[in-house]
């Protein structure tokens, strides 16, 4: 009998941010999101010239936990998943720790969608998902082999999840989303009436 199994797994964490650290206000955590975005005009012009929908604080600010006391919470949160999700990977961190590096606000609103990329220089990159409207955009994660598969046929509409070239998750609000920083990933168009909000990070090794 053949003995078929599955080689180089890609590791994808879900979790709700309520497993560890402090507890998080779901609406205190979207009107800091709203505020610090209204008052951003680094951020907004940035945007503006870049031609990304809706707005990230991704190039104008660096100092949201010190800004927001909610974020300085969410920072503790995300270490300790971080960790859990260290600890399932089986890093050998010799003696150092995941450190964050990144953290930014994301509003998406109808009809934003955010390209397919990478985090080339980071370990573990992640989001938390703060406002989710119905209709509002899945993550969609793409298989890291997919440019070496060449003249490879398409796979079937049903295959097992794990040999799907691209997987989509649909996040609820307060969860947590971590996968290693090379996984190519995109918000695909926000179908959603309102905005879809996030918090985006990134960790390095230390």
């Amino acid at each position: 009998m053949a003995d078929i199994s599955s080689l180089f797994v890609t590791r994808l964490y879900r979790a709700h941010l309520s497993e560890h650290g402090p507890a998080i206000d779901q609406g205190e955590l979207e009107a800091s999101c709203l505020s610090i975005a209204e008052d951003d005009e680094a951020g907004k012009t940035w945007c503006e010239e870049n031609g990304y929908p809706g707005y990230t604080s991704y190039a104008s600010l660096a100092d949201l936990p010190w800004r927001f006391p909610v974020f300085a919470d969410l920072v503790k949160v995300l270490d300790a998943h971080v960790a859990a999700f260290v600890q399932d990977l089986e890093f050998d961190l010799d003696g150092r720790a995941l450190e964050l590096e990144d953290l930014w606000i994301n509003i998406l609103p109808e009809g934003g969608t955010h390209a397919s990329h990478i985090h080339p220089h980071s370990v573990i990159s992640g989001t938390t998902y703060v406002t989710m409207p119905e209709g509002a955009s899945a993550l969609k994660l793409e298989d890291p082999r997919s440019a070496r598969m060449m003249a490879s046929p398409a796979r079937l509409a049903h295959a097992r999840r794990e040999l799907q070239t691209f997987v989509y998750v649909a996040p609820a609000v307060g969860d947590v989303l971590l996968w290693e920083s090379w996984l190519r990933h995109e918000v695909p168009l926000n179908m959603a009436e309102e905005e879809r909000i996030s918090v985006s990070f990134n960790y390095r090794w230390g």
